[in-house]
C-alpha cells in the first residue's frame, strides 16, 4: 500500500504543476483506501493537470485534421508529388512544319526525311465505348488518308459495368466508312472489383488480332490512340508520304477539356503512329518511344453532348477511383463544372514541379479561338455547336 501511495503522490505533484501539495478535500483524498475513491481521485488529479490547450487539441484540432485528410487527402498527395516522384525522361521533340501551299517533297525535306514514290497504307484502330460524336469527328478528319478503319466494341466497360453495343446500334451514322471498316465485338468479362486496367489491356490484346483480320502488313502506318485523341489529317498525310520516319512516333496533341473552348495545355502525348512490324507491334496506350512530333492534332477529353454521357464515363473509365463522393455525379454540379472549366474530380494538376502545379490551379481560362480545329467541326457547326467556344450548356437527355 505504501508503494501505491508513493506513486499517487507523484501523480498529484505533476497534476498540481510540480507542487508536492495534494488536495485534501473530502471527495479528493489521496490517502483513501477505497479502490473506487482512489481511481476517481486519480482521474480528477490528471484532468486538473490538463490545460485548455490540451482540450482544444484533443477535441477540436484532431477531428478537424482527420476530416481534412479524408476530404482533401488526394489533393495533399498530388501537391506533394514533386517530393516523391521524379518527372519522366523528356521526349525528343521533332518540329512540325506544315502549310497547305508547300509541296509534300519540301515538307518531308524540312523534317529531314525523304519522299516516297507512293504513300503508305494507313490503319486507324480504336477501342470504342460510347463516344459517338467524337468518333464521327475523328473519322471525318482522317477519312481522306486512312485505308482501313478498325473498331472494337465490348458490352462491358473497363470497370465491369454492362453496356450496350452503342456503335452497332448507331451504325447508320457511319455509312460513309462502311467500305473501309473492320468492326469487331467482344463479350465482357464482368469481373467486378478487378483493376480496370486489366480489362483495358485485355481488349487491346483482342484489337491486335482484329488488325490482322483487317489485313495490316509490315510498314503500314498504324494509328494508336483513344477515340478522343485525333491526329490532324495533314499530319497523317505527311507521315504516309515521307520516308525514313521513326518506327514509333508519339504525337503531341493540344489538350482540351469538355470542348474546344478550354485549352488546358499542349502536353497530350499518348497518341502514337507505328510503322507496323509483324510479331513486334502491339496495340498500347503508354510511352513506347522517345520521339514525338509537335502540334500533331487534338485531344478533347470529356467532350460529350449529353450530361448522362459524362456520368457514364465517370463511372466506366479506368480512373473510376477518382469518383470519391456521390455528389460528383450530380447533373447540376456537372453542368456548373463544365461552364467554369473546372475539374470534375476536384483534383490538383498532375504535374511534377510546384511551379507547374500552382500555375495550373483553378479553372481553365476560356478560349475564343476556333482556328486550326478539325475541319468537320466547322463544316457542321449546328451538329457540333456544343464543342465550339461559347456553348457550354449540355443537353440533359
Amino acid at each position: 500500500m505504501s508503494s501505491v501511495s508513493r506513486i499517487w503522490e507523484k501523480v498529484c505533484v505533476m497534476a498540481e504543476g510540480g507542487s508536492h501539495y495534494c488536495s485534501k478535500k473530502t471527495d479528493d483524498n489521496c490517502d483513501e483506501d477505497s479502490g473506487r475513491t482512489l481511481s476517481m481521485a486519480r482521474l480528477k488529479c490528471i484532468l486538473r493537470g490538463l490545460d485548455i490547450k490540451a482540450y482544444i487539441f484533443l477535441f477540436v484540432l484532431v477531428p478537424t485534421c482527420v476530416c481534412v485528410i479524408y476530404l482533401h487527402g488526394q489533393k495533399i498527395t498530388y501537391f506533394l508529388r514533386p517530393l516523391w516522384e521524379s518527372p519522366p525522361k523528356p521526349f525528343h521533340e521533332i518540329p512540325h512544319y506544315y502549310h497547305e501551299n508547300v509541296p509534300m517533297e519540301n515538307l518531308c525535306k524540312l523534317h529531314g526525311w525523304g519522299t516516297r514514290e507512293f504513300p503508305r497504307r494507313v490503319f486507324d484502330a480504336v477501342l470504342f465505348s460510347n463516344e459517338l460524336d467524337m468518333l464521327k469527328l475523328r473519322w471525318k478528319e482522317l477519312y481522306p488518308y486512312v485505308t482501313e478503319f478498325v473498331l472494337l466494341e465490348s458490352n462491358s466497360t473497363f470497370t465491369g459495368l454492362p453496356k450496350p453495343f452503342v456503335f452497332a446500334a448507331n451504325r447508320d451514322r457511319f455509312k460513309f466508312v462502311n467500305a473501309r471498316l473492320t468492326y469487331g465485338q467482344i463479350p465482357g468479362r464482368f469481373r467486378k472489383g478487378e483493376n480496370p486496367f486489366i480489362e483495358e489491356a485485355y481488349q487491346r490484346l483482342v484489337l491486335d488480332h482484329l488488325l490482322k483480320q483487317a489485313g495490316i502488313q509490315d510498314d503500314d502506318l498504324l494509328i494508336m490512340s483513344d477515340v478522343d485523341e485525333i491526329p490532324s489529317r495533314h499530319t497523317i498525310d505527311l507521315l504516309r508520304w515521307c520516308d525514313d520516319i521513326p518506327s514509333i512516333l508519339h504525337l503531341r496533341l493540344k489538350n482540351y477539356l469538355y470542348s474546344f473552348e478550354f485549352l488546358l495545355d499542349n502536353n497530350s502525348w499518348r497518341a502514337s503512329i507505328h510503322r507496323y512490324q509483324s510479331g513486334k507491334t502491339k496495340y498500347a496506350h503508354y510511352r513506347q518511344s522517345d520521339d514525338i512530333l509537335a502540334d500533331a492534332g487534338w485531344h478533347c477529353s470529356f467532350c460529350f453532348r449529353h450530361i448522362k454521357e459524362f456520368i457514364f464515363k465517370m463511372k466506366a473509365y479506368s480512373h473510376v477511383d477518382r469518383v470519391r463522393f456521390s455528389h460528383y455525379l450530380n447533373p447540376r454540379r456537372i453542368q456548373r463544372v463544365i461552364c467554369r472549366g473546372a475539374d470534375f474530380f476536384d483534383m490538383l494538376p498532375e504535374e511534377y514541379t510546384f511551379r507547374e502545379i500552382i500555375g495550373k490551379m483553378g479553372p481553365i481560362p476560356h478560349s475564343y479561338s476556333a482556328v486550326h480545329l478539325p475541319a468537320y467541326l466547322l463544316q457542321s457547326p449546328e451538329e457540333y455547336k456544343f464543342l465550339l467556344p461559347g456553348n457550354c450548356i449540355r443537353e440533359s437527355g
